[in-house]
């Protein structure tokens, strides 16, 4: 019950107190590519889910909205889309077409949902999705993906790593390369920058000593950090070789930043968890333990203001 009223409280605030600011991010999902349930899992974080938890567990993206400018835009074309799109509209009660996508990398939670603005769903009309060079290549040299670009329900705009670019008069954005499982794309991750504050957005990478950059000196640029959760520790993922699907536990995170003060350390909202992962439900020991340490998890519905 205490689960359910949670969840409930924070699908209604993202409504009804929206209307206090004018641009601000809105997490849309904070699931793994495979989502929940999951395919083929009897397990019981996937069997006992009611409908309404089923309701807002969807797959990882965050949207940007800008009231002044009536414009939004998405962090990720996840495989949720329709569903996330049909609850954007409920907060901007806009129902024109996107006005970008930002996607990170080629991994199936985080552009397939491209598919729904084809011929055979939105029949979207020249929606900018912003890319690295390598995406870009793989998203016109490859069906069903080409033939979005080919009858223009998107246009590809390039980006640069560190290129700053101005999407709107409250958006500017950058993307900065990290290392992670880059079978078709490079992999990034988007500093977010509104007209009061910046957040940064990095839901997939591998391990934290594989990348050049210091997220310590990131979270010192930012006021918020969407960071990978993916998995709470070893224990969790004992039936998959991590090796082949590696990522920093969050437990490695947050020993990572343990020294650092309690204001830096709430920043940290851990983003992409895998339907294993007990940070799902917001009552669990896993949750609790998290938020005791001065981390934070990203929740459906939750708005930030930029």
């Amino acid at each position: 019950m205490i689960r359910l009223i949670i969840l409930f409280k924070v699908f209604f605030y993202s409504i009804f107190l929206s209307a206090q600011d004018e641009s601000f991010l809105l997490v849309l999902g904070n699931v793994q590519d495979g989502g929940i349930p999951h395919m083929a899992c009897k397990k019981d974080c996937c069997m006992s889910l009611t409908e309404k938890e089923k309701r807002v567990l969807k797959i990882t993206s965050l949207a940007f909205i800008d009231k002044s400018e009536s414009k939004h835009y998405l962090f990720e074309a996840s495989t949720d889309i329709t569903e996330q799109l049909n609850f954007l509209d409920q907060i901007t009660g806009n129902k024109s077409e996107l006005d970008g996508i930002f996607l990170t990398h080629a991994h199936m939670g985080h552009y397939s949902g491209l598919l729904q603005l084809g011929r055979e769903a939105m029949g979207a009309k020249n929606i900018p999705v912003y890319v690295m060079p390598k995406m870009s290549e793989f998203l016109k040299s490859n069906a069903p993906w080409s033939q979005l670009v080919l009858l223009n329900n998107i246009k590809l705009k390039s980006l640069a790593e560190n290129q700053l670019i101005k999407v709107s008069n409250r958006l500017h954005v950058s993307s900065i390369i990290v290392p992670h499982r880059d079978e078709f794309s490079e992999t990034v991750g988007f500093f977010i920058k509104g007209g009061r504050k910046t957040a940064f957005f990095l839901p997939d990478i591998d391990k934290w000593g594989k990348w050049d950059k210091s997220l310590k000196n990131i979270l010192e640029k930012v006021d918020y950090a969407f960071l990978d959760g993916t998995f709470f520790d070893s224990a969790e993922i004992n039936y998959r070789d991590i090796s082949e699907i590696p990522h920093p536990f969050v437990i490695e995170t947050m020993d990572h930043l343990s020294n650092l003060s309690l204001k830096e350390r709430k920043k940290v909202f851990f983003i992409h968890m895998n339907h294993t992962n007990g940070m799902l439900n917001p009552d669990s020991q896993i949750s609790k333990e998290v938020l005791s340490k001065g981390f934070q998890i990203a929740r459906f519905g939750m708005r930030f203001p930029l």
